[in-house]
């Protein structure tokens, strides 16, 4: 029951992810943060089975920092999408990872950008976006209050939509969520929207 999913706004990009461990009917852990932080001024965030999200985007992970550390500059945004995209579609033909990955970075020339990388090496860059069975909903409430330009306060308003959505459509819904962003101040977390907290805000 994962959900991920994210847009671009003005000069900004954000993500979102449930933060649910689950293996069949069991739940392991309701923090689990599916958003890494790439580098200073990228995210990615990935949905799939767990062994496979955590290996590949450490790999790519690492991967981005030796290649900043051999030649001194830090790859783009679209270098990072298409050296990822590259990896997976090695991968598929040998060994594929289960794993679909958002990623979203901020470039002094180009600005705000999200890519879209599925697990058969598809990549698009989009300015919305969404994996999982919530995006079923996100997809749907983006397509409808999305317009570009949007403020980080109309962002995160929309992001709120889709969760409470997720939350109340899913007959297994995750409870959690982690939102972060990236803008020319770097990449960082935003917040996080614990369905306990929410509910005693609400009620208050």
């Amino acid at each position: 029951m994962e959900s991920i999913f994210g847009l671009v706004g003005d000069g900004f990009a954000v993500v979102a992810a449930d933060t649910s461990a689950v293996h069949s009917i069991l739940v392991h852990k309701s923090n689990e943060d599916k958003i890494m932080v790439l580098d200073s001024h990228k995210l990615v965030a990935a949905s799939g089975e767990p062994g496979d999200r955590v290996q590949f985007t450490e790999y790519i992970q690492k991967n981005v920092a030796l290649y900043q550390f051999r030649n001194g500059i830090p790859l783009t945004t679209a270098a990072a999408a298409n050296f990822t995209r590259g990896e997976l579609a090695t991968a598929l033909r040998k060994n594929p990872y289960m794993v679909n990955i958002l990623m979203a970075g901020f470039d002094k020339e180009a600005g705000a950008s999200l890519y879209y990388i599925d697990y058969i090496a598809s990549l698009h860059k989009v300015e919305k976006g969404a994996f999982g069975y919530g995006s079923y909903f996100a997809l749907s409430l983006m397509d409808r209050h999305y317009h570009s330009g949007m403020s980080v306060e109309e962002a995160i308003d929309l992001v709120d939509k889709c969760i409470i959505e997720i939350r109340s459509r899913l007959v297994v819904a995750p409870p959690n969520f982690v939102i972060k962003i990236v803008d020319k101040d770097g990449a960082r977390e935003y917040a996080w929207r614990e369905s306990l907290r929410d509910a005693s805000v609400a009620a208050a």
